[in-house]
């Protein structure tokens, strides 16, 4: 089965054509020729809705994997073998991470043309949310509860993990510019490293808008920000990346997915990403209800239970929650005017994703969470 008519989440909780074409028997013969113990496929027996690349779970000879693909432009094998590197620490210690799996040469990804692949153990457990679009809020107050309690064991077991930082700012969640003095000359420096980047800014007066974007916040939050701690981080902590013994609301976390936008910020980065993924409705924004300052909450006090909190640092995670996806905001930007070619959608990244999210904590909505995480 290869699914010509597969689709994926877009950008307004749609589903639309993938931009990457989905894997084929024919492609995955190829690739699992590298893996000896791997090899004839049988069946592709789902295909994943993520947008970003391609993915697919795979029965083969030697049992189910999950293989992704992705364009060079995107991961290359030294890419990707940062996120592995990470992955392999966190598993040696004891945080529930599925095994990359190794080829025929001991590399844990391979360059085929113009894709770059890489293979997994399946995950265990069960794939609760697993066609749940991203930014859809979690109405389970147990399981954000569980979740708040594995990314504090996640923390505590990157704290010796001293790689340096991403060698890409392709959809990765890194903080350098909101740690930064000046977020404007800051990424004016970065422009010619970055020339997708560039060539969209061209378009825009970003400078002004990016000023405007974060000046309610920004000066506030950054000599604090510029101080924490840098650690490893998972970077996209939504409960669709994660799996769960059961779908009961008592369900413990069975295991970790995708790490594809860790990087090196700092913990409360990853906290404050894990309620923007999980306690905001972003694409229901005009039914006056899209703040779930319980699911926040709930996160908080999971994670408190293995990593202390204070009131300075729940007073930085408020302040921090308006600025935490603009690193990241602009790498989609790069990505979609770069790499996949889409204005419209690159558009939507700067527009409403960058400068629309940081907006609506002015709104009596966003403010009213932000208190809330303040009094929690």
């Amino acid at each position: 089965m290869t699914d010509p008519d597969h689709r994926v989440h877009g950008l307004a909780a749609d589903e639309v054509p993938p931009d990457w074409p989905p894997l084929t028997s024919v492609e995955l013969a190829s690739v699992l020729d590298r893996y000896p113990d791997l090899r004839s496929p049988r069946t592709i027996r789902w295909h994943s809705p993520r947008p970003l690349s391609a993915a697919a779970l795979v029965d083969t000879a030697g049992g189910r994997v999950f293989v992704k693909r992705h364009h060079h432009s995107v991961r290359t094998v030294a890419t990707l073998g940062e996120e592995h590197a990470f992955m392999a620490h966190l598993r040696s210690r004891g945080i529930p991470v599925p095994a990359v799996l190794a080829d025929v040469e001991g590399g844990t990804a391979s360059a085929l043309g113009d894709w770059t692949y890489e293979v997994h153990a399946p995950a265990s457990g069960v794939d609760v949310y697993r066609e749940t679009i991203s930014w859809t809020p979690l109405r389970d107050l147990d399981h954000a509860h569980a979740a708040g309690a594995m990314l504090a064991r996640l923390h505590d077991a990157a704290a010796d993990y001293a790689a340096p930082q991403r060698d890409t700012h392709i959809l990765v969640a890194r903080s350098e510019l909101i740690e930064a003095t000046d977020p404007v000359a800051t990424l004016e420096a970065q422009l010619p490293e970055r020339p997708g980047l560039a060539g969209y800014l061209r378009t825009r007066d970003w400078r002004s808008e990016l000023a405007e974007t974060l000046a309610p916040f920004h000066s506030i939050a950054q000599p604090r920000l510029a101080q924490q701690p840098l650690l490893w981080t998972h970077g996209d902590w939504h409960v669709s990346n994660l799996c769960w013994s059961d779908a009961s609301p008592h369900a413990r976390i069975t295991d970790v997915l995708d790490f594809g936008l860790a990087a090196r910020s700092f913990a409360l980065f990853d906290l404050a990403t894990a309620i923007e993924r999980n306690a905001i409705a972003w694409l229901a924004l005009d039914d006056g209800h899209a703040a779930h300052p319980d699911t926040a909450r709930a996160l908080i006090a999971g994670y408190r239970e293995h990593r202390p909190l204070d009131d300075a640092d729940l007073g930085l995670l408020a302040d921090l929650l308006p600025l935490v996806h603009v690193d990241f905001a602009l790498s989609e930007v790069e990505y979609f005017h770069a790499i996949t070619r889409s204005k419209e959608h690159a558009d939507v990244a700067w527009d409403t994703f960058l400068r629309g999210h940081a907006a609506w904590f002015r709104t009596r909505p966003g403010q009213a969470l932000l208190d809330a995480l303040r009094g929690t």
